[in-house]
């Protein structure tokens, strides 16, 4: 049996902290927040890249940007062995 890691392709996210909004502002995303029943986060996030690039790049929902990235890893096969053996006493 194969065991095998995990290597994404995704790159890590980066946290942000905002000072300073104007009180207009932040209603108004609050507002559309609402209106879209969406997280401020997520409002922010998809308007910070839409003002970057145009566009907002799209959310993964599942692990299929995984598929296809696993890679052998000889440490966990070493590590993982034991458990592969049967106990004949176990099994009387």
């Amino acid at each position: 049996m194969s065991r095998r890691r995990i290597v994404s392709s995704r790159p890590a996210v980066e946290q942000l902290t905002i000072r300073s909004v104007p009180p207009h502002v932040g209603r108004a995303l609050r507002k559309r927040a609402e209106e879209e029943g969406k997280s401020l986060n997520t409002v922010l996030v998809e308007t910070l890249a839409k003002s970057v690039n145009g566009q907002v790049e799209p959310r993964f929902t599942d692990l299929s940007d995984l598929a296809g990235t696993w890679q052998d890893d000889p440490e966990c096969e070493a590590a993982l062995a034991a458990q592969d053996q049967i106990d004949e006493s176990l099994w009387r």
